[in-house]
């Protein structure tokens, strides 16, 4: 359901409370807000007003929207829908029409990607669409071509971006021969023309590694996105490269940090930039020792500063003077904060899961580091357990413990409330949790998650029996003699390789 507050806290009221699935909400400059729903069987375009009132069908089009960004200077939906590519949307619903007839229900793949996660190929492609308020007949920016925009199946409309005057859109995707889905990172950035006419040309064609988020600065001069330097490796570096709108001309920018826990600077990833109105100045979240902070970029000068720590903060938009962002942390799943842009003055101004958090049985988190492979510091977090007390430590109880291990392998499992790993699962059991950010983890620098590279086996092992070692001298109050490993993807990878192996502790 959509719900709305006012950026000082005092007013948070619900918009929608409809049986069916309300979301994607944008508002509009006369003050309403368009979202997408499923109350009308497919997800389509909605808006209410929120001083009151119902909400009215914008569109009624045949097939779903998948994604929906509004474009206030052509009085336009940015969509996207799903079609086989060259049949357009009648042509997609008479091939599904065909299929659902045909008795045969068998496919062919001859070729990878024949599955997404949880998703079976149907050669269908999300495509974007440009629909004009006031029609039902949207354009396809990108009729033919065989991919998707956003790309599956993480990506989102941080992929695409709009032309401050409305006359191009830039897009992230796979369309270069050599980028095959299955095996390529090659992902570029392409502009196409909002009214569809002209060719549409690859700006990111000489880098055969990754680019993505593309940001255009208020003035419209420069267009910003992220580019990795290595092709067919996912946990590079993700740097800055920015260019001159006008002549085309670019300059690479790379984004680190010097933190007091480290003696040497911290590569940084970021995403969610957003532009003051000063155009130089930047603002976005990246990985950072166990949080995922926020810092702001001065543009020339390449000078980083961190606004807020603690976390894991996304969604990050520009008030005056303030930012607003999304948090979540060991202690609680995401609420709106603000912070100003200085740093000062965090305040939350939502507290919807504040009623259910308060029966939670939930423990203290801490972080603690270590000397792990090659005596190089390494960070791990501990969450005590929901009924530790000082005076139950000192009479002597003990607690066992929860080993977890995180996927990726290059992830981290640090301070955020994960939805599939949360540590409070296994602490409102009755345990302590250890998670270690061993050597390949992200937000430690590039040369860290690189270490993983060749040493899938012994490396991060190592890291994981130091830093269980060093727990339990630390926390005298967890119970070695009861300590199990759990652990998913990489992480069960890792737990079948610790029962093949010694475990020193």
């Amino acid at each position: 359901d959509l719900w709305v507050t006012s950026v000082d806290g005092k007013t948070t009221k619900r918009l929608t409370s409809h049986e069916a699935s309300d979301y994607n909400p944008r508002w509009c400059l006369n003050g309403t807000i368009y979202f997408r729903s499923t109350r009308g069987g497919s997800a389509q375009v909605w808006n209410i007003d929120p001083n009151g009132g119902e909400a009215t069908q914008v569109t009624k089009l045949k097939l779903g929207i998948g994604s929906m960004e509004i474009v206030p200077d052509l009085h336009s939906f940015l969509l996207t829908m799903q079609v086989y590519p060259g049949l357009g949307i009648q042509g997609t619903l008479d091939r599904d029409a065909e299929k659902k007839a045909d008795p045969a229900t068998g496919m062919v793949y001859d070729e990878l990607m024949f599955r997404h996660w949880d998703t079976w190929e149907d050669g269908k492609r999300s495509h974007l669409f440009l629909l004009k308020g006031g029609s039902d007949e949207p354009v396809d920016l990108m009729p033919d071509l065989d991919a998707d925009v956003p790309t599956f199946p993480w990506g989102g409309m941080e992929e695409v971006a709009v032309s401050p005057d409305g006359s191009e859109v830039v897009f992230t995707a796979k369309i270069l021969p050599g980028s095959e889905p299955a095996w390529s990172t090659d992902y570029d950035l392409y502009a196409v023309k909002t009214d569809g006419s002209g060719e549409m040309r690859c700006i990111t064609e000489a880098n055969e590694a990754w680019d993505t988020e593309p940001v255009f600065t208020p003035d419209g001069k420069t267009l910003v996105w992220l580019a990795m330097d290595r092709p067919g490796f996912e946990a590079d570096t993700f740097h800055l490269e920015l260019m001159d709108w006008a002549t085309g001309a670019t300059r690479r920018l790379d984004v680190a940090f010097t933190t007091p826990q480290l003696d040497r600077p911290i590569d940084l990833s970021p995403h969610g930039l957003k532009f003051a109105s000063d155009n130089r100045t930047a603002y976005f979240a990246a990985g950072c020792l166990g949080q995922r902070s926020i810092f702001k970029l001065d543009t020339r000068s390449g000078k980083v500063t961190r606004i807020h720590e603690m976390g894991r903060a996304s969604g990050i938009n520009l008030l005056s003077g303030r930012i607003l962002f999304g948090l979540q942390h060991l202690h609680s799943p995401t609420e709106l904060h603000t912070v100003s842009t200085s740093g000062s003055g965090l305040k939350q101004i939502t507290d919807l899961n504040g009623e259910k958090l308060a029966g939670a049985l939930m423990g203290e988190p801490e972080q603690f580091t270590f000397k792990g492979w090659n005596d190089e510091t390494v960070f791990a977090y501990v969450v005590r357990p929901y009924d530790w007390t000082e005076e139950k430590a000192a009479a002597g109880q003990k607690w066992p413990v929860a080993f977890l291990v995180h996927g990726g392998p290059q992830g981290s499992f640090g301070n955020d409330f994960h939805y599939r790993w949360n540590p409070q699962a296994y602490v409102g059991a009755g345990f302590t949790t250890v998670a270690v950010d061993f050597h390949g983890s992200t937000g430690y620098g590039q040369d860290f998650t690189d270490s993983i590279t060749g040493h899938w086996g012994d490396r991060p092992l190592e890291d994981l029996e130091k830093g269980l070692a060093a727990a339990l001298e630390k926390y005298t109050w967890m119970d070695g003699s009861r300590v199990v490993a759990a652990g998913a993807s990489y992480g069960g990878y890792m737990i079948n390789w610790m029962h093949g192996q010694p475990f020193a502790r």
